[in-house]
């Protein structure tokens, strides 16, 4: 189904129900909620996803889990997108916050196989088979690191949205604990307990979550590092392939060979 809104299906008796959409670039789908969880898959461009836990970054050939009731806005930037709404009692993942998830090329074209399936699909035949494989590979499917937890104190969170705004890898502790009228060591002691990660390691993921979209838009590895406060490319390099696995050209090839060799629509 293509173009079909949510509330016209859902109550339909199928643990998924699939549905693809276009969106113009700079589509802004404000905070709301969906009885079933959702996974959002965008084959182009970039999507940046908010809840009331934080921020993800969802580049290309990446999917969102959104758990059910889960509040949350997105920010489309020219994404062309497949999303399976699925019965919360189905749903292949336990974790109660969001994921960035990795979509293998077979997971890719079950997603644009299901833009096919009809609400009502036959649990028996080839439908159901289709959606019972969807279930087993979004299970099965690697978690990306993208993410930057928001604090609920409301300072802290507008000093760290303010950095997400604006990221820069030497960006000191000592400067956020002044601005909020604290000592260094109560604010290490707040900004773990409110975010669950140190500050240097939330700071690296709000760098990192910075870099990919600028990768992914044709800017290269100096500049993007440049840009984030790196001393150098290489830092930023080792940096990216600690935490992805590979380096900032590779993941940019990758996802580039996947534009190429991969169609966009059925």
């Amino acid at each position: 189904m293509l173009n079909i809104p949510l509330a016209d299906v859902d109550h339909v008796a199928r643990p998924i129900v699939a549905i693809g959409t276009d969106y113009s670039p700079g589509t802004v789908l404000d905070f709301h909620t969906h009885r079933r969880a959702q996974f959002l898959y965008g084959m182009t461009g970039l999507m940046e996803v908010d809840t009331d836990d934080g921020t993800w970054m969802v580049p290309p050939y990446s999917g969102v889990w959104l758990p059910a009731g889960k509040r949350h806005r997105v920010r489309m930037n020219g994404v062309s997108t497949r999303s399976l709404y699925i019965e919360p009692l189905a749903a292949p993942r336990s974790s109660p916050s969001c994921e960035v998830l990795v979509v293998s090329p077979l997971l890719h074209h079950l997603l644009l196989a299901s833009a096919n399936m009809p609400a009502l699909y036959d649990k028996s035949g080839r439908d159901g088979a289709l959606a019972q494989l969807l279930l087993y590979e979004l299970q099965l499917a690697p978690a990306l690191p993208l993410f930057a937890p928001l604090p609920r104190d409301p300072q802290l969170a507008s000093l760290c949205r303010d950095f997400l705004g604006q990221p820069h890898i030497h960006s000191l502790p000592e400067d956020w604990a002044w601005q909020l009228h604290r000592s260094q060591r109560t604010f290490n002691r707040l900004f773990r307990q409110q975010t669950g990660m140190s500050f240097a390691v939330w700071r690296q993921q709000a760098c990192l979550m910075a870099a990919v979209p600028r990768l992914l838009s044709g800017s290269s590895v100096t500049r993007t590092a440049l840009e984030l406060g790196y001393d150098s490319p290489g830092a930023f390099s080792s940096m990216f392939r600690k935490v992805l696995g590979q380096s900032p050209t590779s993941f940019v090839r990758a996802v580039t060979r996947q534009e190429e060799e991969l169609p966009n629509h059925c």
